[in-house]
């Protein structure tokens, strides 16, 4: 079995290191770019609206969909608030080097322009089930929106989405979520993977059988719960050491287009390597155009596709710009990241040593492993809603309850299974997403223009109206 799981691995990695992580490079940044400019930064002058949006001031209870936009916003920012925070941060600079961080940022900020184009189209091309509820997200809007165009190989692209959807299920959105909890709980308390498996698999089964609704209730609960107590001790470290900060900045900028020499623990890198793992990693944590985020925001309750566009867009700000860069702050100002320690171990030295300066020793372990069960949990329930979503596209409704029994065997495999294979499988499926999702952005960008025109035009109306 270990052979035939190495052998697995290699042929993973050959083409992680040769195929998909050029085609993402090569694809994701220009279409975030040609985004920006065709929808006129939409990420900067849209934020305040945006704002409005998800405190419930266009809310409409007459509107059709399942949940309103903040349980939508909660929802789709569960499934990206997870381990890419606190691990995927932790291994792009063990890997790419402090200037990984920047190209982290370039993807996050390109990031918003993705997912306003690709929940947008999501809400436009929707379809509801039998039962009343809403299905949605890239596969619908590739198959429909793309049929004029395409024609069969319109459905052909969808029916790769959706498979892929349920593969990337399986591996970014529950296996590097289960495998990053057990090993959180063994690094901190000596609990064997297989006992954190099978207690974690028990607790997503018995939430995802509820379906969406029970999923947004408790994501949007879980959510901003956990980001605060993780922000705050992130925060508290990075205060303590105020004085590195612009030194860690710095570094950031400079490495960015040079790469790092090897240091301790930290694998050489070129700047192609650094360029590599900040988007592969930026793109784990906030799924800017790798198409789930749609699939939840098309359950959203609304008139016009671009308002949740525009909800939708303050996912990367919040899951990459804000609380992936915390994270990078407290490894680099405490030098964890110079030190042989890879994935939660980076992170779990970072934040011992910034709480030592506080004369706190040892909580560190507890505030990372605290965080990442929650990070995870959250992670692994909501992804569990994508992967029904496309078994329900690929095969019918009678598809789901199967889909989620399997689903949670797999929550359990990752928890055993070792560190390595289990990022390795995540970036390749992650890729299979991804490249089918922007080919239909590109191509069904007039769209998402017109959509843009006729909300703002509404919103313009409303606006000379009240006054």
């Amino acid at each position: 079995m270990n052979n035939f799981l190495a052998a697995v691995d290699s042929a993973i990695q050959v083409y992680n290191n040769y195929v998909g992580g050029y085609l993402i490079l090569l694809m994701l940044i220009p279409t975030g770019i040609y985004f920006a400019f065709k929808l006129r930064f939409l990420n900067i002058t849209k934020i305040g609206h945006a704002v409005n949006v998800i405190r419930g001031k266009y809310d409409s209870k007459e509107a059709a969909g399942d949940v309103n936009h903040f349980k939508a916003l909660t929802t789709a920012l569960s499934a990206t608030v997870g381990t890419g925070n606190i691990v995927g941060v932790a291994l792009a600079i063990y890997l790419g080097g402090p200037g990984a961080v920047f190209w982290i940022w370039v993807t996050g900020f390109l990031g918003m322009m993705l997912k306003y184009t690709e929940v947008t189209l999501a809400q436009k091309y929707r379809k509801f089930n039998s039962d009343g509820t809403v299905s949605g997200g890239p596969m619908y809007y590739m198959e429909f929106g793309l049929k004029d165009k395409l024609g069969k190989w319109a459905k052909v692209l969808a029916v790769v989405f959706a498979t892929a959807t349920i593969l990337c299920s399986l591996g970014t959105g529950n296996m590097a979520q289960s495998n990053s909890m057990a090993d959180a709980m063994l690094t901190s308390y000596a609990i064997p993977n297989w006992i954190s498996g099978a207690v974690i698999t028990f607790l997503v089964l018995l939430v995802v059988i509820g379906g969406i609704k029970r999923i947004a209730d408790v994501t949007s609960r879980l959510v901003p719960f956990m980001a605060v107590i993780y922000i705050l001790a992130t925060l508290a470290v990075i205060v303590g050491m105020y004085d590195h900060v612009p030194a860690a900045f710095s570094l950031i900028f400079r490495d960015a287009f040079t790469g790092t020499a090897a240091a301790g623990g930290f694998v050489g890198s070129t700047f192609i390597m650094t360029l590599i793992w900040g988007v592969r990693r930026g793109l784990f944590s906030n799924e800017a155009g790798q198409g789930s985020a749609p699939i939840a925001h098309a359950a959203a309750r609304t008139r016009y596709p671009a308002r949740e566009g525009i909800v939708a867009l303050l996912e990367p700000m919040i899951d990459t710009i804000i609380i992936c860069t915390m994270t990078a702050l407290m490894i680099i100002v405490t030098d964890a990241w110079t030190l042989e320690t890879m994935g939660v171990g980076m992170t779990v030295e970072a934040m011992n040593t910034g709480l030592h300066r506080f004369g706190i020793d040892g909580l560190g372990g507890h505030i990372i492993a605290f965080g990442l069960l929650l990070f995870a949990f959250s992670t692994i329930i909501s992804w569990s809603y994508y992967g029904s979503r496309a078994a329900i596209y690929l095969i019918g409704e009678k598809a789901v309850k199967p889909y989620l029994y399997l689903y949670g065997l797999f929550v359990f495999f990752g928890s055993i299974w070792g560190l390595d294979i289990v990022w390795h499988f995540v970036d390749m499926v992650i890729t299979f997403m991804t490249i089918p999702n922007l080919i239909a952005l590109l191509l069904l960008s007039p769209v998402v223009v017109k959509e843009t025109k006729r909300y703002f035009k509404h919103m313009e109306s409303l606006k000379n109206q009240s006054n």
